[in-house]
């Protein structure tokens, strides 16, 4: 099989994205007063109106309207004042009624856009990207000078209800393949969950990943949902199709259910790229199906021929009346919008003078971009108190993030590290008490011992000597007790510097500040 760089130099991906987002946070269902609870004993959060039974009547939940509204508003979606129910019917154990309550072809939300900035090792996947110049546009992406920025559309973000969930016995990984008994827990359904489905905008598996990726933050941002991936609260089905390179007739896609992480969206679209293409090269065919990405085998297995809109027979919801949205309820709810994260990267930019990179990265989590605000609150009492927002970025871009990669599921705001001891930590840092290296082991000894990095800088007799006089003192000793090595560096071998500062930090027992010891060794090898 061919490498996805491979594929793309024949064809081009044509991929769009069907993410589905649990309204975790309000606290009853969609159309009933049941509560909204993830991991309570099965069935015990049901009622007639959820199981669909004769006679019970749906209450629509006034605050997963205003939630949807205010996904539409954040990703610039034109808010529809008129739109219905209606019913998606199939038969399938885990929907008692037969039937899902889902929006049409008008939904609350319609027509918005996502604007991606793809850099760094994404960027490659782009086919011939450095044929562009920057600023310069062809199709919906620009150049920019580290990657590229992809305009994405959104088709609708429509409200609907989640089904129950099936429960396999006796097969592998929970699955109904070779299973002995199914089980079925019905406090699922009915809970309220929005779908944004978007335009065939997509080319890349990284632009899938980082559109995913950007949504997330984005609910994270609204508090509309937890967005865990995990308990499956946020999910996406991929569709992808390919065609040759220079046409622009779509070809037959094939669906990628229910991918619950933004590294399987990535490698599932990838193999199915390069899937389809050995098919279609081979004389095959493709055909327009459901598929499940397999990450143990790194491949994706047929799951079912793929429905389409007639088999639904879908029909409007006779039991929901027409929704009519005013302005003010519109307005109201704009009025709760928070600082979404683009505008968050924005003002760290603006503000502080990071590059976008560092803005961008900061935004990935609430709790990182949360942190820095707390950070430069404190910094400004500071004089000049903006110098340390670029240390304090990289300390929370690489320190922190890779100890909280290694320590799953522990939340920043419950480790000991605290505003004030980052910027104690920067500041130490900066005035040269210590250096880059003593910084990470003083990190790592905050998170594990819960100390001031001051204490442990004392503790540890950590403090950089910085005193010209000392320090030129012992390059003078070290200079004469080795002319060999000497006479290797004026002969040319400049790579024996370090073997000079070496000898210095042993003598001054990793207490001599490096930057003072290269620059006198610099100028005394050189005389």
């Amino acid at each position: 099989m061919k490498t996805l760089e491979e594929v793309f130099e024949t064809w081009e991906a044509v991929i769009g994205l069907e993410i589905h987002a649990e309204l975790t946070t309000l606290e009853t269902k969609m159309f009933c007063g049941c509560k909204l609870e993830f991991g309570a004993a099965p069935n015990t959060h049901t009622c007639p109106v959820c199981l669909g039974l004769p006679g019970a009547l749906p209450v629509p939940n006034r605050a997963a309207i205003e939630s949807i509204v205010l996904a539409g508003l954040a990703t610039n979606c034109d808010i529809e004042k008129h739109s219905m129910f209606y019913r998606k019917n199939y038969m399938y154990p885990d929907m008692a009624k037969n039937f899902q309550t889902t929006q049409g072809p008008i939904a609350f939300c319609m027509r918005g856009h996502l604007d991606l900035d793809v850099d760094g090792r994404g960027a490659t996947e782009r086919y011939r990207l450095d044929a562009l110049a920057p600023g310069e546009t062809e199709g919906n992406i620009t150049r920019t000078e580290d990657g590229y920025v992809a305009h994405v559309g959104i088709t609708r973000i429509h409200m609907e209800e989640d089904a129950g969930k099936m429960v396999h016995l006796g097969g592998g990984e929970g699955r109904i393949a070779g299973a002995t008994q199914s089980l079925v827990d019905y406090n699922r359904a009915g809970t309220p969950l929005i779908e944004l489905v978007t335009e065939p905008d997509l080319r890349t598996p990284e632009e899938a990943r980082l559109f995913m990726q950007k949504l997330r933050q984005i609910y994270l941002a609204l508090g509309i949902s937890d967005c865990s991936m995990e308990e499956g609260s946020l999910r996406c089905d991929g569709n992808v199709s390919l065609r040759r390179r220079g046409t622009t007739a779509f070809g037959t896609k094939t669906e990628l259910k229910n991918m619950n992480s933004f590294k399987n969206l990535h490698d599932g679209l990838a193999y199915e790229i390069c899937r389809q293409a050995e098919v279609l090269e081979e004389g095959g065919v493709i055909y327009q199906e459901t598929r499940h990405w397999d990450p143990s085998a790194k491949r994706t297995i047929v799951m079912r021929v793929k429905e389409t809109a007639d088999d639904y027979r879908l029909f409007p919801e006779p039991d929901l009346a027409p929704y009519d949205l005013s302005d003010e309820f519109i307005e109201g709810v704009r009025a709760k919008l928070p600082e979404l994260p683009d505008q968050k990267a924005a003002r760290f930019a603006a503000d502080f003078g990071l590059t976008s990179y560092d803005a961008r990265h900061l935004v990935d989590h609430r709790a990182t971009a949360d942190f820095f605000d707390e950070c430069m609150a404190l910094a400004k009492a500071e004089a000049d108190g903006s110098k340390f927002a670029k240390p304090l970025a990289n300390l929370i871009i690489n320190d922190v993030a890779a100890w909280l990669n290694a320590h799953e599921g522990t939340l920043l705001a419950d480790t000991p590290l605290t505003a004030a001891r980052a910027l104690s930590l920067v500041k130490m840092l900066a005035d040269d008490t210590i250096s880059s290296k003593q910084a990470k082991e003083v990190f790592a000894a905050i998170m594990d011992e819960d100390k001031d990095p001051e204490a442990i800088v004392e503790a540890r007799g950590m403090k950089q000597v910085s005193d010209t006089g000392a320090i030129e003192a012992v390059v003078d000793e070290v200079i004469a007790a080795n002319p060999d090595e000497v006479a290797r560096y004026r002969d040319g071998n400049t790579k024996v510097i370090g073997f000079f500062v070496g000898q210095c930090m042993k003598a001054m027992r990793g207490q001599g500040n490096p930057k003072i010891i290269n620059e006198l060794l610099a100028k005394k090898l050189a005389e």
